[in-house]
């Protein structure tokens, strides 16, 4: 593995490898779709926002555009002081999370 890499390790209920194995073979940064580990990806991170921000803004479709808005907004939620290898991704219960999310998606899509 590379030096200082960042893996996604996204198979659930076993991830492909273990945050520790990836760690000690050269990997910076971990996340895996399991929730006993830092930096969980999951989909109730984006949906609950997504949905709220399409819904108040009375669109008919969820398109590729919304989506890549929802990850801007997710990837704004931790703070450049507070970013470090294990908190890069929200926790799944950061209520500010949705509140972003919706807010983002109904400023895009009031500009279109």
């Amino acid at each position: 593995m590379a030096k200082d890499a960042i893996v996604f390790a996204m198979a659930n209920p076993i991830p492909e490898i273990s945050r520790d194995d990836a760690l000690d073979a050269g990997a910076r940064v971990y996340g895996a779709g399991i929730s006993n580990t830092p930096n969980q990806i999951n989909n109730a991170l984006v949906f609950p926002g997504i949905f709220k921000g399409a819904l108040q803004s009375r669109v008919q479709d969820i398109d590729m555009h919304m989506k890549i808005t929802a990850c801007n907004a997710l990837a704004a939620i931790i703070p450049q002081n507070e970013l470090h290898e294990d908190h890069i991704i929200p926790d799944v219960f950061n209520e500010k999370v949705a509140i972003a999310i919706s807010q983002a998606i109904r400023k895009d899509v009031a500009s279109t």
